[in-house]
């Protein structure tokens, strides 16, 4: 075949929208079984309805890996995130989240995510007992000091998003979880006879979580660790600022001797 020949047959298989590799609408059955973002969306929720979590999910990976610059990627990341938390896969949920916060930083979707990583993490953090045996300030608390901390990145980075006043409403819950466990780590070190530990954890509670409801409790466990250790006078100074502060209290725990 001479030269002229082959930009011949070149210039038809352009013209005709052919390829080697199949045109553009072979090529595009390929993709999606040649489903829309729309429609595989569309599909998707209608998996969600139907309670097929996991095919929904599949569904949603599809236009990730389809279309991945399509609005409707952008809304699948998180339908991925908020249905691995109905599934109670938390640890995949927040990875999404992570990714996605990375991946969009300052799209209007991104306080809603910022916010969904704290409610994940809050969600890992409980447990069907909490009403019935323990209280969860006993329990590892690493997840509710992580929801803590996304709910305050949240309100850091997006200071006027909608979710920010909620997450405001829920730091306080998180806080008083928090100063619990510090309170009761304190009273293992005041039973165990460790009372600089104890005073020093109480100091912790009253430092970090200043609003909590620990804080008489932690006023009154101080002083009773100044007791032990004969520091009389710090002891009168703390009960005079617990009675000043807080002149109903009366205590809400006890200590094993």
């Amino acid at each position: 075949m001479n030269r002229h020949s082959i930009l011949t047959l070149a210039s038809v298989l352009l013209l005709s929208g052919c390829s080697f590799l199949g045109g553009d609408k072979d090529t595009k059955k390929l993709v999606a079984d040649g489903l829309t973002p729309k429609e595989l969306y569309e599909q998707a929720e209608d998996k969600v309805d139907s309670g097929m979590i996991e095919q929904a999910i599949d569904q949603y990976e599809m236009i990730l890996s389809s279309y991945p610059g399509s609005k409707y990627a952008i809304q699948a990341r998180l339908d991925i995130a908020y249905n691995l938390l109905k599934q109670k896969k938390y640890n995949r949920s927040i990875l999404e989240l992570d990714e996605f916060i990375e991946r969009y930083p300052d799209l209007p979707p991104t306080p809603y995510a910022y916010y969904l990583r704290g409610v994940v993490a809050e969600a890992k953090s409980s447990s069907i007992l909490d009403k019935l045996v323990t209280d969860s300030a006993q329990r590892d608390v690493e997840s509710v000091s992580s929801a803590y901390q996304y709910f305050v990145d949240l309100i850091e980075t997006f200071p006027n998003s909608k979710y920010s006043e909620d997450a405001k409403d829920k730091l306080v819950g998180l806080r008083n979880t928090l100063a619990r466990h510090e309170f009761y780590v304190a009273i293992y070190y005041t039973e165990i006879g460790s009372h600089i530990a104890a005073i020093n954890r109480t100091k912790f509670i009253i430092e970090n979580y200043p609003n909590s409801a620990s804080i008489p409790d932690g006023l009154h466990l101080m002083a009773y660790n100044y007791d032990k250790i004969n520091a009389e006078q710090l002891a009168i100074d703390t009960r005079k600022v617990l009675s000043l502060s807080y002149p109903n209290y009366s205590p809400g725990y006890s200590v094993k001797k």
